[in-house]
């Protein structure tokens, strides 16, 4: 844990390491270190009198900018998923699981200046600290430089976005998005229809630039269709 004097003009070794480290993580170099060691400042640490100097206003105001950039790049990302999807994806990214996830990769409990004698949740810290660090740059930098951080930095180096895919998406959107990335014309056609006993039965296959991957079964075209994308990604590695 670092102890760090918020007022001190002169810059002291411990700031030199939270300069580095955000140097590191983010790819910024901070030109104002106080807003940097308020972020990664727990109330904890401070008496009643100085609370306003920890980092929860900062969290408040880097959750609203992570907000504002996230929905910004799934939008431009993802321009044929709809908004029901584009917003679960947005939740994932942002969640309290994930952004504490981040935090613990950074290894932000290593600059983190907080009460070691209480007991205190750390990977919950990191996460709330990691979102006043976004904060402070965008005070610091403003926000089309805390954009392309996030843009540039951490969402390369912290998210997987194909396993998000997976997780959140259909197949049939999944694999649309991943033709679009390639530049690969993506056709879905219909095999074959049969009615059995009064049940329709339909068979699709998936074609990329015209030539036949997966195919698939189901009771309806649109099932049969997920069956033939699943197949598809499948043969490709992405599932």
């Amino acid at each position: 844990m670092l102890k760090i004097p918020l007022f001190n003009k002169k810059k002291t070794n411990e700031e030199l390491q939270v300069i580095r480290f955000v140097i590191a993580q983010f790819g910024y170099k901070p030109q104002n270190v106080s807003y940097f060691i308020q972020a990664l400042t727990h109330k904890s640490s401070l008496s009643d009198q100085h609370q306003l100097s920890a980092n929860e206003r900062l969290e408040f105001l880097g959750d609203s900018i992570l907000d504002a950039v996230v929905a910004s790049f799934v939008y431009e990302k993802y321009p044929d998923i709809d908004e029901g999807q584009l917003t679960k994806i947005k939740a994932k990214i942002v969640n309290r699981k994930s952004l504490s996830a981040i935090g613990e990769r950074m290894k932000i409990r290593n600059y983190l200046i907080y009460s070691q004698g209480r007991s205190i949740n750390l990977a919950g810290l990191e996460g709330n600290a990691f979102e006043a660090l976004i904060g402070a740059i965008y005070l610091d930098g403003g926000f089309i430089k805390t954009q392309k951080v996030l843009k540039n930095t951490v969402f390369r180096k912290h998210l997987n976005l194909n396993k998000l895919l997976e997780e959140e998406l259909d197949f049939k959107s999944a694999l649309f998005i991943w033709c679009q990335r390639k530049k690969l014309n993506l056709e879905f056609v219909l095999v074959d229809e049969q009615f059995i006993e009064g049940k329709a039965i339909y068979q699709m296959s998936v074609q990329i630039n015209r030539t036949v991957y997966g195919k698939g079964k189901g009771p309806s075209k649109k099932e049969a269709e997920q069956a033939a994308a699943k197949e598809t990604l499948a043969l490709m590695g992405e599932i």
